[in-house]
């Protein structure tokens, strides 16, 4: 799990593509847990936090932006 100074310098690409690694990761955990027993089931709560995480850093700076 990333920490937040560490998503915080990330540039936007990269963000992206972590809200996106994390989000197919949590697709997937939530299919094998329905269809087996996981062996870490932290894992889904971590990748729920990784994800909003991101989403609020990028809604920072979209906010930070100014406005034309």
């Amino acid at each position: 799990m990333t920490k937040l100074t560490e998503l915080r310098e990330m540039s936007d690409e990269q963000l992206e593509a972590t809200a996106k690694e994390a989000a197919e990761t949590l697709f997937r955990l939530r299919f094998q847990s329905q269809s087996e027993r996981l062996n870490t089931p932290s894992e889904i709560k971590k990748n729920r936090k990784t994800i909003a995480r991101v989403k609020t850093i990028q809604t920072e700076r979209q906010l930070a932006q100014p406005q034309a």
